[in-house]
């Protein structure tokens, strides 16, 4: 009688394991609605994903890796690292080497303000510069293992395969709210 209590309980729990991958490999194609209203973006380092949402919820994931392998937030200029925060698309434009590029408005003023505490606290050296430059990129032609690997790889920016990064940039425009997370 336990043994069916048992079974009967570990089937939700097998479903909703489903359901996170399901949301993890697939894309709006195979989702009937069509984007509604403001999207927004939600990038998850630990999970390497990013996310679309519309005015309807939960619009489209897509496998996505960074720069530095501990996926901690940029310090400074070189670090590889991806920063965290609250961004825009500032500006979308074709790429010669990485098929598409949505740049993100990356250093806020918030990024700012955490670059001079972090100098002051003597995190960062007092000659280090906070960097610019990042955004939302393909990989390079016919690399796009990098992205089934986990292979973070970029010097801060979030890399995507080319058709989806494509995707992406025909779905959102300029202005649209970028949220990236650990």
């Amino acid at each position: 009688m336990k043994l069916k209590w048992l079974c009967l309980l570990a089937i939700p729990v097998t479903l909703f394991s489903f359901k996170s991958l399901e949301r993890r490999v697939f894309s709006k194609r195979f989702f009937h609605h069509t984007l509604t209203g403001t999207p927004y973006i939600i990038i998850d380092k630990s999970d390497y994903e990013l996310q679309i949402f519309d005015d309807q919820g939960w619009y489209a994931t897509y496998p996505v890796v960074f720069g530095s392998k501990d996926l901690n937030d940029k310090l400074m200029e070189g670090d590889r690292r991806t920063p965290e925060g609250s961004f825009r698309i500032a500006s979308k434009r074709p790429h010669e080497k990485w098929d598409k590029m949505l740049l993100l408005n990356y250093p806020t003023p918030a990024d700012i303000e955490k670059f001079n505490q972090r100098k002051a606290q003597g995190i960062v050296p007092p000659n280090a510069k906070i960097g610019g430059g990042i955004g939302i990129h393909g990989t390079w032609p016919r690399d796009e293992m990098a992205v089934d690997r986990y292979q973070n790889w970029t010097n801060g920016c979030i890399s995507m395969k080319r058709d989806q990064v494509e995707e992406v940039y025909g779905l959102v425009p300029v202005g649209t709210s970028v949220t990236i997370r650990r």
